[in-house]
């Protein structure tokens, strides 16, 4: 009577809606997580291959330097410059082992498993692939498709309802039936004992004289809907902040790994040039050896940069609630 019915159920299906927007909202944001977790150990598998392969080349640059020394063509301080270039290097490594096992573990966890449970094959950066086409700018309607910002507007939805809630609890609540509320059949039976006329009036007269508490419970309602308004208000400025960082940073991870990508493109063609020029009898092996390690600390940088926008690019994916396309099908008028 007087909407209630109605208002009650359009809050609890507000509350529901909302319910599976959250449940959406974790299920990217584990999707999210899964991706993070893979490309930074991806990333540690390929920093750590790419740092076994430096100490490598700096041992065969120590054996050939102590060579040169048991020659007399070189004295002691060579030699001590390159076992600290090596000992830095060696020591370079257990804090790359460190997080990537520790990725391996989160990894397992987050696809249900434990952390014994480590995949046998490990990730390498060369797995994995950028979409073709990323964006540096986007629609800000794109926004209105993350579940947060959904689950926040349903919020608002069920506290609007609830205001009718409350506003119809102030009303008597009766039940019209045929009967006009009574068994007698005569007038001066209408008011007997039984007929339940003094029951419908002590119902009808209740809301009114409620010590204003219906009244109260009204004004409540309205304050929970201002609440959750400002609540969607702040969770669409957040949902903004977050893609606009992330459209930021990955236009600095494109520079950044443009740049990375042109030293270790020029440092190949360095070593190649020192490879030929050895083989032809133009130059030393150590020159050979140094192209390389310079090639691969390049590498080593590009390596990081390729991390970080993969990175940055799932934290795109879930910035704007599964994807910067547009998805109809999760603010269709059906789905809500």
């Amino acid at each position: 009577v007087f909407g209630l019915n109605k208002r009650t159920v359009e809050s609890l299906a507000a509350q529901e809606q909302a319910s599976r927007y959250q449940m959406i909202a974790v299920d990217i944001t584990l999707s999210a997580n899964v991706a993070e977790a893979a490309i930074q150990e991806a990333s540690l598998e390929d920093q750590i291959d790419t740092t076994n392969e430096l100490i490598g080349i700096s041992r065969q640059i120590l054996s050939l330097l102590q060579f040169q020394k048991s020659k007399g063509y070189i004295g002691g301080v060579d030699i001590a410059a390159q076992r600290t270039q090596l000992a830095q290097l060696q020591a370079s490594l257990p804090p790359l082992i460190k997080p990537r096992d520790q990725q391996k573990d989160l990894l397992a966890v987050l696809i249900g498993g434990y952390p014994t449970q480590t995949a046998a094959e490990k990730f390498s950066l060369a797995d994995f692939t950028l979409p073709s086409n990323l964006p540096l700018s986007l629609p800000s309607n794109l926004v209105e498709q993350r579940p947060d910002v959904l689950q926040a507007e349903e919020n608002m939805h069920a506290a609007n309802a609830q205001i009718g809630v409350a506003r119809a609890n102030r009303l008597p609540n009766v039940t019209l039936s045929a009967n006009a509320g009574s068994n007698a059949l005569t007038i001066a039976q209408i008011f007997g004992p039984g007929t339940g006329f003094w029951n419908l009036g002590a119902a009808l007269l209740a809301p009114i004289f409620d010590g204003g508490t219906k009244l109260h419970q009204e004004r409540a309602a309205r304050y929970a809907y201002q609440q959750t308004a400002e609540q969607y208000r702040g969770t669409v400025l957040t949902a903004f902040q977050n893609v606009g960082d992330t459209l930021v940073a990955l236009e600095q991870d494109a520079n950044t790994l443009k740049a990375d990508a042109a030293a270790t493109t020029a440092a190949k063609a360095s070593l190649d040039l020192a490879r030929l020029q050895y083989k032809d009898g133009y130059s030393a092996y150590l020159s050979v050896l140094n192209a390389d390690q310079a090639y691969q600390q390049a590498r080593l940088a590009e390596v990081q940069a390729e991390a970080d926008r993969f990175t940055d690019t799932a934290a795109l994916f879930q910035a704007l609630g599964g994807g910067w396309w547009h998805r109809p099908e999760l603010v269709s008028a059906d789905a809500r």
